[in-house]
């Protein structure tokens, strides 16, 4: 979500004013507009009182959103001219939103959000400013998580990984992704061979599930080693292909790699497609959802309670140079955030320390906390 914003009486009248219905039920699009809803979209934030929370995450993570929306159908060669649509109050362009989770108190909101957008303004919006953009979906991929440990690999560890897919919005994705577990017909040896890149092995996996689509995602965690290696191997509808791609495991958050594993993956999926769909063939193997470049960065924000992290969100959106602020996920004692900032992350870091704020490289990642 959008951390800065108007004030309190503002976001009111532009919630209010798009319309917004809040239901279990909920509103999200469907059949040939599945691709212009935003999915399992985390907002937050912090009022006077429990309405004026609601509100303005309701405004923030709505325009959050539509940013969201803009990346997954343009071509990540084009991202730039999105910043020309940075002001488009998104609150024009909500068709309904359906809630997942959500808890409050007096002064908070925190919720899991879907935000279905109308197609139809949507793309009106894109061709007015003739931004190429892609909204057809591939057919399913069927996605299988595979965990490997150097060390003794716990069942709880298989599990995470795992759940940190179905935590994704594989529903609404250009690339629309059905997890299965790894089949007793394929043997460890026809894994240990698609990984190593054997194409042979395909025929084997394909057989396995009954479709051309299929595709193992191993991670491949070392902990002595403090990596965590991923293999993206098999099939999706663009080719088949093998991606090897290896993130530093935080000991302080080791689930932090392969979340953000995950999210690459399926931003790489992604892009393939737009790829082949003839929206930019420099989108192979680019994760719209990843740093596109020194200018745009992902943090991890450490905090130890709601008002330390309202502290450094504010103090961080207040820092002159950073724009595109938004939460990609929220939880009790950490955030992670994207943003863009043109000098590159070092010179941020000496920003924020004057604010207080330690930002530093932790084996790949950077940290944001409370000096």
């Amino acid at each position: 979500m959008r951390i800065a914003g108007r004030s309190a009486v503002g976001r009111a009248a532009v919630a209010l004013g798009a319309g917004l219905t809040l239901a279990a039920a909920g509103a999200s699009a469907a059949g040939e507009d599945t691709p212009f809803t935003v999915g399992n979209y985390p907002v937050e934030a912090r009022a006077e009182n429990a309405v004026s929370a609601k509100s303005k995450a309701l405004e923030d993570g709505q325009q959050a959103a539509l940013r969201s929306l803009l990346k997954r159908l343009v071509p990540v060669t084009a991202h730039q001219r999105l910043r020309a649509l940075r002001e488009v109050p998104a609150g024009d362009l909500i068709e309904g939103v359906r809630v997942r989770s959500e808890r409050n108190s007096s002064t908070d909101y925190i919720a899991s959000l879907d935000f279905a957008f109308q197609a139809k303004g949507v793309r009106d919006l894109l061709r007015r400013e003739g931004i190429p953009f892609v909204e057809e979906q591939a057919p399913v991929l069927t996605v299988i998580p595979l965990w490997r440990s150097s060390g003794r690999s716990l069942p709880s560890e298989e599990a995470a990984w795992s759940n940190v897919w179905k935590g994704l919005d594989l529903e609404h994705a250009l690339t629309p992704v059905r997890l299965e577990p790894l089949k007793k017909q394929v043997s460890p040896e026809a894994v240990n061979a698609l990984a190593d890149g054997d194409g042979s092995a395909l025929r084997a996996l394909i057989a396995a599930y009954g479709g051309e689509l299929v595709l193992l995602a191993v991670a491949d965690q070392d902990l002595a080693a403090k990596r965590l290696s991923l293999t993206l191997t098999g099939r999706d509808a663009a080719g088949a292909f093998v991606l090897k791609r290896t993130y530093r495991i935080d000991p302080g958050d080791p689930s932090y790699a392969s979340e953000l594993a995950a999210v690459v993956s399926l931003g790489i999926l992604e892009g393939r497609w737009k790829a082949i769909k003839g929206a930019g063939t420099a989108d192979r193997g680019v994760a719209a959802a990843g740093p596109a470049g020194d200018s745009e960065l992902l943090l991890a924000i450490e905090f130890r309670g709601m008002s330390e992290w309202q502290d450094i969100s504010r103090k961080l959106a207040a820092t002159p140079g950073v724009e595109e602020l938004e939460v990609a996920g929220l939880s009790a004692r950490g955030a992670r955030v994207t943003l863009r900032y043109a000098e590159g992350a070092e010179r941020l870091a000496d920003a924020l320390a004057q604010q207080g704020l330690s930002l530093r490289n932790a084996g790949g990642t950077w940290v944001l906390s409370q000096q």
